[in-house]
C-alpha cells in the first residue's frame, strides 16, 4: 500500500481551498448579476406601460375621441418580455424567494416604499433624497437610484405622485390617491 507524501496532503488542501474560494466569488458574482438583471427588467416592464399608454393616447388623438383605450395590465406587457428573457437562458427561470416570502410575509412594492416615503413628508423630495431615505430604512433590499427613478416616473404616469421642477432639480410629492387595482398589480412588479 503506497503511503500519501506530505507535500500531496498539502497541495490537495490547497487546491480544496482554491477550489472553495472560486466558488464563493463564482455564488456572489451571480447573485449580483442576477439583481442587475432584475432591475433591468423593472426597467423595461416600465417602459413597456409606458408605450402601451403612449399608443393608447396616440389612436385616441387620431380618432378624435378624447378617450384613450384602457392600457393592458403590466403583466400582460411583460409578458413576451420574460418569455423572450426564458428563452435566451435556455431553461425557465423561477424567481428566488426572499427571506421574507418564504416566512410568509410579503414586502412592500418599491412603488408602495416610494408612495408611503412621500406621504410622510410635506415637502417635495428629490430622487436621491428618496433612494438614501429607502435605502438606510430597507439595507437588505438594494435600492439603487437608477430604479426608484424608474418606479417614480411611472408612479407620476399613473397620477400617484406629482413631478415639480424647481430650476434643474425635479422634486416629486404624492398627489394623495389612493391605489387603484391596477397600479397595486403594477407596483408589485417593481417591488
Amino acid at each position: 500500500m503506497a503511503q500519501v507524501r506530505p507535500e500531496t496532503t498539502e497541495l490537495k488542501e490547497q487546491y480544496a481551498a482554491q477550489v472553495t474560494a472560486d466558488l464563493e466569488r463564482n455564488t456572489q458574482e451571480q447573485e449580483r448579476i442576477g439583481a442587475e438583471v432584475a432591475a433591468l427588467q423593472e426597467q423595461l416592464m416600465a417602459l413597456q406601460q409606458d408605450q402601451a399608454l403612449l399608443e393608447g393616447m396616440r389612436q385616441a388623438l387620431a380618432t378624435g375621441t378624447g378617450r384613450a383605450p384602457a392600457a393592458a395590465p403590466r403583466k400582460a406587457t411583460a409578458e413576451p418580455a420574460r418569455r423572450a428573457k426564458k428563452a435566451a437562458a435556455g431553461a425557465p427561470a423561477k424567481p428566488r424567494k426572499t427571506a421574507a416570502k418564504r416566512a410568509g410575509t410579503q414586502q412592500p412594492t418599491l412603488g408602495e416604499l416610494i408612495h408611503s416615503h412621500l406621504a410622510a413628508h410635506a415637502e417635495p423630495r428629490s430622487t436621491a433624497e428618496i433612494t438614501d431615505a429607502l435605502a438606510a430604512a430597507n439595507p437588505q433590499r438594494g435600492i439603487k437610484n437608477k430604479v426608484v427613478r424608474t418606479t417614480i416616473e411611472g408612479l407620476v404616469a399613473r397620477g400617484r405622485v406629482e413631478r415639480r421642477k424647481q430650476g434643474s432639480s425635479v422634486y416629486y410629492t404624492t398627489t394623495g390617491r389612493a391605489d387603484t387595482a391596477g397600479s397595486t398589480a403594477q407596483d408589485k412588479s417593481a417591488g
